[in-house]
């Protein structure tokens, strides 16, 4: 693939990001930028959801799983349809009864203070990691296939990416993320798409050919019954359930474009179309996935050692250019969402739920606004530093167990909410950090020693509902039955 075909894609694909962002981002104010002065539509909303969920990792690692575990990733895609309902249901109409422009602030009406912080904290902390994670994938490729061409360092290009990114989100925020997801979805499917026809085409398949050669397939195994498998059924179903709910339900990135809808009833709607939409769009990456495995069988090429090589080895190398300019747009499409959401929810939660920004009443809308870009480009200095550790660190090993353990503090984010939720106890709201410490580590604990003390047992996607369950009994441990007065 030639580098500059690349460099090319790249820079037409991000003209045309900043023409929306000059489109929504005029007249911007604060409230703008942290919800979209409540006036998203819901449709455009749950199309761009799309690509905010599905970054550059799921991009490239969802096709080249089916080698090592067939369809059986999409038993934990069904069970987010369960979480979205959860999602709509319970906690949507809590935070619009509550008007929350950050959702951490219903910890701090329902705990205290040291709760709120305790939770606010942990999103940050989960995306810093998580966010640096998937550009650091992204942007690895792109120093591969193009900077490293012309001898241009890693750190320049990860600044590259992320100036971009903070350039684009800078005055807009959520208003233009909303706009530039929904471009960056249609983007990112089109490539989807356009690749399983091409590949579709290389092996002589019309679509009647292709659902019977896919549902013959080895591969196409959707249930794993071995209870004792890491993606057994049950793990990987309601692991899902919990996933969506805590990873989309308790995050303050995704939440926030949902709660720029104007009315309940419209981010409800919202919800239940994207996660129809989401159900789709992962079953044709699995889809993909088969047909990846059954090209490089019929040109004899030895799979990669990694299965997430394999996509873009035979995108970029063996399909001619067509095929390798949509593997970039797609990767580049499902990277920039998840990337400039990060930041831009990473400047709201600190804005509100560390500085207070929405209630100094002392300040001047001016003072308020250069504080929350100040903000805006500390987190992005921090997202360059925690990818340049990545890439120091330089153990593929040691990296995807960092990002496991950054999905572990979405664990006391699970049971802090649903203790609220659930019971109407009172919290001895300074011991809450200590709880929501002591959960997630555990839970590393007994995931490193599982196979041990559980006799050959292996943790999956159930160790987010296990690391949420401690949070509540500690939760539970440090209150008290709630006074009630007679009327």
């Amino acid at each position: 693939m030639n580098p500059n075909i690349i460099l090319t894609c790249v820079v037409l694909y991000t003209l045309l990001l900043f023409y929306i962002v000059w489109l929504t981002g005029k007249n911007a104010s604060n409230e703008t930028y942290f919800i979209g002065n409540r006036n998203s539509k819901w449709y455009l909303v749950a199309y761009g959801m799309i690509g905010a969920s599905l970054s550059g990792v799921t991009f490239m690692s969802v096709p080249g799983d089916v080698a090592a575990r067939d369809f059986t990733y999409f038993q934990m895609v069904l069970g987010y349809l369960l979480g979205y309902l959860v999602i709509a249901f319970v906690l949507l109409p809590i935070y619009y009864k509550m008007q929350l422009t950050s959702i951490y602030t219903y910890l701090h009406s329902r705990f205290g203070q040291s709760s709120y912080r305790t939770g606010a904290f942990f999103f940050i902390l989960s995306r810093v990691i998580g966010a640096s994670f998937r550009m650091f994938i992204v942007v690895y490729v792109l120093q591969r296939f193009m900077f490293d061409t012309w001898n241009v360092p890693f750190v320049i290009t990860v600044a590259i990416f992320i100036a971009l990114i903070l350039l684009y989100t800078y005055q807009g925020g959520v208003k233009t993320i909303v706009w530039t997801d929904t471009l960056q979805t249609t983007f990112m499917l089109l490539s989807l798409i356009l690749t399983v026809i091409l590949i579709s085409n290389r092996l002589d398949f019309d679509f009647s050919t292709l659902w019977s050669t896919l549902t013959a397939d080895a591969h196409f195994r959707i249930i794993e019954t071995n209870v004792n498998h890491k993606f057994f059924f049950a793990k990987d179903f309601f692991g899902g359930m919990f996933i969506a709910i805590a990873m989309t339900g308790l995050d303050q990135e995704m939440m926030q474009k949902n709660i720029s809808v104007k009315t309940l009833g419209g981010s409800q709607k919202n919800m239940m179309v994207f996660s129809i939409i989401l159900i789709v769009v992962n079953f044709l990456f699995l889809v993909l996935g088969v047909l990846l495995l059954l090209y490089a069988q019929k040109i004899n090429l030895n799979l990669p050692s990694k299965t997430d090589d394999l996509f873009p080895t035979i995108a970029l190398n063996t399909l001619g250019t067509i095929s390798a300019i949509l593997f970039i747009i797609g990767l580049i499409s499902a990277a920039f969402p998840s990337a400039d959401g990060a930041l831009t929810a990473l400047t709201a939660s600190f804005c509100i739920d560390f500085l207070n920004l929405e209630k100094r009443n002392d300040w001047s809308i001016e003072k308020k606004t250069a504080m929350r870009k100040k903000v805006h480009f500390g987190f992005a200095a921090i997202l360059l530093i925690t990818i340049m550790l990545f890439y120091w660190i330089n153990d593929e090993a040691v990296v995807r167990q960092v990002f496991k353990f950054a999905n572990y503090t979405y664990g006391p984010l699970l049971g802090m909410f649903f203790f609220g939720i659930l019971t109407d106890r009172k919290l001895t709201d300074h011991l809450a950090p200590f709880i929501c410490l002591l959960s997630p580590i555990l839970c590393y604990a007994l995931d490193a020693n599982s196979t041990v003390l559980f006799n050959g047992y292996k943790f999956g996607n159930e160790l987010l509902i296990l690391n949420g369950l401690f949070t509540f009994i500690g939760m539970l441990l440090i209150s008290k039955r709630a006074k009630h007065h007679a009327a």
